[in-house]
């Protein structure tokens, strides 16, 4: 059975998609413990991130850099947050997350809620700055 993050990246259920390449999928998390909080995930389904071959993981690293950028241009932070967590999806992802303080990444903190229009205008904005990155 395909995983959630497999569902997303095929279309089968929606997302705000950020970024995509051949081997990778980027998209907001819809429980975002910041505005701009992005998922990074391989389109080849791994269960866990130090499952996927070095070379492999270095190109997805390659891939969230660009990502990152792009969000660090598009949202006011000092930094973009990275965390791999892993329990939470049976896919290899990682949460880039715009911070200005330590407590911005806390997963255990409330989540946000935003709206899908904002949400929406959020990829936007990322998407608008990786295009200027191109």
């Amino acid at each position: 059975m395909a995983t959630l993050f497999s569902r997303i990246i095929a279309g089968e259920i929606p997302s705000h998609k950020v970024a995509e390449n051949e081997e990778f999928f980027a998209f907001l998390d819809i429980n975002p413990v910041a505005t701009g909080h992005t998922l990074v995930v391989p389109k080849l389904e791994t269960d866990y991130i130090f499952d996927l071959d070095d070379g492999m993981l270095g190109r997805m690293m390659a891939f969230a850099k660009r990502v990152a950028s792009a969000q660090k241009a598009a949202i006011p932070c000092k930094r973009i947050g990275l965390a791999v967590i892993g329990l939470e999806v049976p896919h290899a992802h990682i949460h880039l997350v715009p911070i200005t303080k330590e407590s911005d990444i806390y997963f255990d903190k409330g989540k946000l809620t935003p709206s899908q229009d904002e949400l929406a205008e959020t990829a936007d904005k990322i998407r608008e700055n990786l295009d200027l990155l191109s």
